[in-house]
């Protein structure tokens, strides 16, 4: 009960954050749902195979990998939304993020919970359609989107075989971000 509770507290909080800053508040919330419903399912003891820290280590990544990416591109295209107001518009962030997700979602829960995963794919679609139908982006910046939230997700499961093969509970995993530094330590 104590779970749901804050859960449903932290959505009821997004939710108002986002009503309160812009009129893409409904897309401002949907973007993360993917990579939300991955953590909300591991805290309500859907039994995913992965540790809590792999878990965070990995959508940090995913989000981190994915967001570097999409904002450099960003600064470098300057490409003009349709509706004229900014030049931030290739590639979508929305999409980066709600695929981003999704692909996590579909790494975690895909084999033993199909339905979740295609629900992920399906919720991150609409998000990108969204975004093209109310001309703040044009199809091919979601599609950019999309590709670049898949491949940092991606990236981030591939990284973490390869680098961190033997994360167990008796490792030690230590991150931090300051104003000026990030610190990241990883102890077998």
């Amino acid at each position: 009960m104590k779970r749901w509770l804050i859960i449903a507290l932290a959505l009821a909080t997004i939710q108002l954050h986002a009503q309160t800053h812009r009129s893409d508040a409904l897309d401002d919330v949907l973007q993360h749902a993917p990579m939300a419903t991955v953590f909300t399912l591991k805290a309500c003891g859907l039994n995913d195979g992965t540790s809590w820290k792999q878990l965070a280590l990995t959508g940090v990544a995913s989000y981190v990998l994915s967001a570097a990416t999409t904002y450099s591109l960003k600064q470098v295209v300057q490409e003009r939304r349709p509706d004229k107001s900014d030049r931030r518009s290739f590639p979508s962030g929305h999409a980066t993020f709600a695929f981003a997700g999704a692909t996590m979602l579909a790494h975690e829960y895909g084999q033993t919970e199909p339905w979740v995963a295609i629900g992920g794919y399906a919720l991150a679609s609409l998000v990108a359609v969204d975004r093209v139908v109310r001309d703040r982006h044009y199809l091919h910046d979601v599609c950019a989107g999309a590709l670049i939230g898949v491949a940092g997700t991606e990236l981030s499961y591939y990284l973490q075989r390869q680098l961190l093969p033997k994360l167990s509970k008796n490792n030690h995993i230590s991150f931090s971000v300051s104003s000026n530094s990030v610190y990241f330590s990883y102890n077998w």
